[in-house]
């Protein structure tokens, strides 16, 4: 009997079916691999496409406040007396730019003016076009504030901008705005997302 061993026919069939085996579980986790990165890439330009861009886009150009101490005549619409009533309020105004970047028109429902406060948020909702301009006939002292009035309820055609005055009335002390945490404000437009915008610059008092 030789010392040398000698592989047999079927010990040289088994090593190549190991080796065999071996190449094809390697192919096997690299087409797996190969596979997942291909489904996550679907999934992430799915995602991406399937998001679609705000309607509308917008700017608070400016912010104004008047803080005020309220005490009615004591006379109602017809004259005759009443009850007289105090109470602190601050007026807002704000420059509000809007601009449509869809392709159909847009219907703003309201612009909500937000003051974040300790103890919750505030929203009040703006006063109508006839009602800025009759705030400054109630309050000549801020007749500097006055400027063109947007329509909190305006209409927007496709790729147009409107931008003008809004003004809101917040029952707040001065005391109750200084401490306020945050300040934004809500564009609300019918069958559509609202747009929410803050401002970039400090409140203006006046």
């Amino acid at each position: 009997m030789s010392l040398l061993h000698q592989d047999t026919p079927e010990e040289i069939d088994d090593a190549a079916l190991g080796e065999a085996f071996t190449k094809g579980s390697s192919h096997l986790i690299w087409a797996s691999a190969i596979a997942a990165a291909v489904v996550t890439i679907a999934i992430a330009i799915y995602v991406v496409a399937g998001e679609k861009r705000p309607v509308a886009s917008g700017e608070i150009v400016q912010v104004w406040a008047h803080p005020r101490h309220v005490e009615t005549s004591g006379l109602d619409a017809n004259g005759a007396p009443m009850p007289k009533e105090s109470f602190d309020q601050v007026l807002i105004f704000a420059h509000v730019k809007v601009h449509n970047q869809s392709n159909v028109p847009l219907f703003m429902q309201d612009v909500m003016a937000n003051v974040r406060q300790g103890d919750g948020t505030l929203s009040v909702s703006a006063g109508s076009a006839a009602q800025y301009e009759e705030v400054f006939i109630a309050y000549p002292e801020i007749a500097a504030m006055h400027s063109n009035g947007l329509s909190p309820r305006a209409t927007i055609a496709p790729g147009q901008t409107v931008d003008g005055n809004v003004f809101w009335a917040a029952r707040l002390t001065k005391g109750e705005w200084d401490a306020r945490k945050d300040l934004n404000f809500t564009v609300k437009f019918q069958y559509q997302s609202s747009l929410v915008l803050a401002p970039h610059s400090p409140v203006m008092e006046e």
